[in-house]
């Protein structure tokens, strides 16, 4: 006789000091994930779209009292289908393991993935994002749902002060995690990659001539934006092929990192589907004599 679709393959785990529950807990914190090799994901939507690009689920951990939809039993029998080891917790067990607020009963352990510049798959008019030094778990996350939904070809995260796996980067991207490539490396060997690639790269900072909307993005194009606090490193600065500037009308001098970012991909995007060309020739990315210096 066949299990019902929400019973899980083990007995229900009900005590908090039971060594697999301890465990779980550990992967909150990047030390124990990095030397297990693997991360959490919680929640219907993450876990769906981890399926769908097939990320591949090594446990999934369900509480059918904290389900909030009709489509848990299926998600589980996807999971039970690729060889994923189900385990039914009780409430108070789950509440313990979850990072979420409101757990929706569904947390899956995932061995970590980490790509090269080697393995960076670039369409014919290449758009990447470059993203230096991003200090804080929900930016990154937003920059990833950005990059997903403009179509990126590669997101390439440099001199990172935030673990990629973090859950809350995890939580944050809802799903865009699974379906851009990170490539995770250091600045100097980014930016020798991008000039072999010969993709120009647009630096965004404050201090820009340009106006983002000023400059021909349609071509191949890196788009780099830095740290929260103290933005873009000299070393990007200097060898951008251009610097541009979001406007700023208010007291303000800068937009919150994910936001700048969404704006200066969404620009590439427009400016790719008309095929527009630049207002000025000396805008044009690439031009190394447009560059301040």
């Amino acid at each position: 006789m066949e299990p019902p679709p929400n019973a899980s393959d083990h007995p229900v785990l009900t005590s908090p000091q039971n060594q697999r529950v301890k465990q779980l807990v550990r992967l909150r914190d990047r030390r124990p994930r990095d030397r297990a090799g693997v991360f959490l994901i919680e929640g219907y939507r993450a876990l769906l779209r981890a399926l769908e690009q097939q990320v591949p689920i090594a446990e999934l951990y369900i509480c059918p009292s904290l389900f909030q939809g009709d489509g848990e039993a299926d998600l589980i029998d996807r999971c039970r289908g690729v060889g994923t080891a189900v385990y039914e917790t009780s409430a108070a067990v789950f509440r313990k393991v979850a990072y979420r607020d409101r757990p929706e009963g569904l947390l899956a352990v995932a061995p970590q993935r980490h790509l090269g510049l080697d393995q960076a798959a670039l369409g014919s008019i290449p758009l990447v994002l470059v993203a230096e030094a991003i200090e804080k778990p929900g930016n990154l996350g937003t920059m990833l749902r950005a990059a997903d939904a403009t179509g990126v070809d590669a997101l390439v995260l440099c001199d990172p002060c935030t673990d990629l796996f973090n859950p809350n980067v995890v939580r944050a991207s809802t799903g865009a995690l699974f379906s851009v490539p990170v490539i995770e490396t250091e600045s100097t060997a980014a930016l020798a990659w991008l000039k072999a690639c010969e993709i120009p790269i647009l630096a965004a900072t404050p201090h820009g001539r340009d106006l983002y909307t000023d400059v021909d993005m349609s071509g191949p194009l890196a788009i780099a934006v830095g740290a929260e606090q103290y933005g873009l490193s000299n070393e990007w600065l200097d060898q951008a092929d251009l610097q541009v500037r979001i406007p700023m009308l208010g007291m303000a001098d800068s937009l919150n990192v994910s936001s700048a970012t969404t704006l200066l991909l969404y620009e590439a995007v427009r400016q790719r589907s008309l095929n527009l060309n630049p207002r000025e020739p000396a805008n044009a990315v690439g031009s190394h004599d447009s560059a301040p210096r």
